[in-house]
């Protein structure tokens, strides 16, 4: 068996093979299909190919698969023989990457189906044109205030009436310019993000992982299609601390010797569009009433809101795996939020509008279902704080008085599984 390495560029990749325990460098080929493909077929069959992992890369791996046993991309970050290497080109990168590939040593890159990388390369264009939209809005305030215009007054400055505020100020020529200019990106840039929301759509009405998702409060359609993108198969993650160390929001630990183990702020390992949305669907989750908000309340009695939002973004994580593996709707979801969610959903993919739909007679309405649930809701929130009572009196009469409850040191052993319940360890 022959181990090669790629050490890819934008126009040519270096190549490298090691075979019988020593490597070589073999040259190298240009970044098109059609060379990749010429030297795919003078590879065996039962090679395997080392990338690491760059632009280009999974498009190279795609096209190499079909001739070899297996196609590795390596993870940048933890191929510290190269990074750390004292003597550093190309070739030198190459031979350590087929040595290291030989010896089994390379942490590697999940490498998604198609689907997969449809999804992320919607959510990531779609964070890019928001991004961009904030340029222009924030130099529109930037013109308010040097010429000490005040707070707009409405909250949305760009919408109908904030636009006529806008037209009706008296600015500077140039600063007028400014302004116009600004709001003529805008409207590109919204108009771009409505593109993107409708291919989303698309995607989201065939994904039943997403429409799953969607039935926890605060997840929306962008949301649930970010985490599925970056997750991919749940089934690589066999335990929903996996999980939450891949998305980068478990603490960090520094623990040496017979010390005690302290915690600090969260790795940030992995997708941060991942963590801001999963923030976002906190911020919204702990609005409404369930066993969320009941989460979000205590910590925040103890920790501040910060350390308590950032903890219920944990959790959402861990109910999101939860779902997924089980293949199971959110327990405690309000049906009319979660029809709401789907027929915009459908709007957005461009299905046609439904006018004059009756209701049958003797069924409950919209307005009397949305207040049942609510109530289903508020209860389970209750029943969420009094089993936490409990669970804190007991921890307390166990380890004494003096005990505070709550710390990890009075927590049910980690063995216990999770569950969709409302069990405050270790996931709703």
């Amino acid at each position: 068996m022959r181990f090669i390495a790629l050490d890819i560029h934008r126009d040519f990749c270096e190549i490298a093979i090691s075979e019988g325990g020593k490597a070589r460098s073999a040259g190298r080929v240009a970044s098109s299909p059609d060379e990749l493909c010429v030297l795919g077929q003078s590879l065996l069959s039962d090679d395997k190919v080392i990338l690491e992992s760059t632009g280009n890369a999974l498009e190279i791996a795609r096209v190499l698969e079909p001739f070899v046993s297996e196609v590795v991309i390596a993870n940048p970050m933890h191929v510290r023989a190269i990074s750390h290497a004292k003597v550093k080109n190309d070739q030198f990168d190459a031979r350590t990457l087929a040595e290291l590939l030989a010896a089994d040593l390379v942490p590697r890159v999940w490498i998604g189906d198609e689907r997969t990388r449809v999804l992320r390369r919607l959510t990531s264009r779609r964070t890019q044109l928001v991004r961009q939209r904030t340029r222009p809005k924030n130099e529109i305030s930037a013109v308010l205030v040097r010429n000490l215009k005040g707070r707009p007054p409405m909250s949305d400055l760009f919408g109908k009436r904030g636009r006529q505020w806008l037209a009706e100020l008296e600015l500077p020529d140039d600063e007028r310019d400014t302004v116009e200019a600004c709001l003529r990106q805008i409207d590109f840039l919204t108009a771009e993000i409505a593109h993107v929301d409708c291919r989303l759509a698309e995607q989201a009405l065939q994904s039943p992982e997403i429409k799953r998702l969607m039935t926890i409060p605060g997840i929306d359609v962008t949301t649930a299609a970010t985490l599925i993108a970056a997750i991919g198969d749940i089934h690589r993650f066999p335990s929903a601390k996996k999980l939450v160390g891949y998305l980068g929001i478990d603490p960090r630990v520094r623990q040496s010797g017979q010390s005690h183990a302290r915690q600090g702020r969260i790795s940030k390992q992995g997708s941060s569009n991942c963590r801001h949305v999963l923030g976002e669907a906190a911020w919204s989750a702990v609005k409404t009433p369930g066993p969320l908000r009941a989460f979000y309340q205590r910590v925040r009695a103890r920790r501040g809101a910060q350390v308590a939002i950032t903890a219920t973004a944990r959790k959402l994580a861990c109910l999101c795996g939860q779902l997924l593996t089980t293949e199971q709707d959110y327990a405690f979801k309000r049906q009319t939020t979660v029809d709401r969610k789907l027929r915009a959903l459908e709007l957005r993919a461009g299905a046609p509008t439904r006018h004059g739909t009756q209701q049958t007679k003797g069924t409950p309405t919209i307005k009397q279902r949305t207040l049942q649930e609510r109530q289903l809701t508020e209860q389970a929130e209750l029943a969420y704080q009094r089993l936490i009572q409990d669970w804190q009196a007991t921890a307390t009469s166990r380890n004494g008085a003096g005990a505070a409850p709550g710390r990890a040191s009075q927590r049910p052993s980690s063995g216990t599984a999770a569950r969709q319940g409302t069990d405050p360890e270790p996931a709703l």
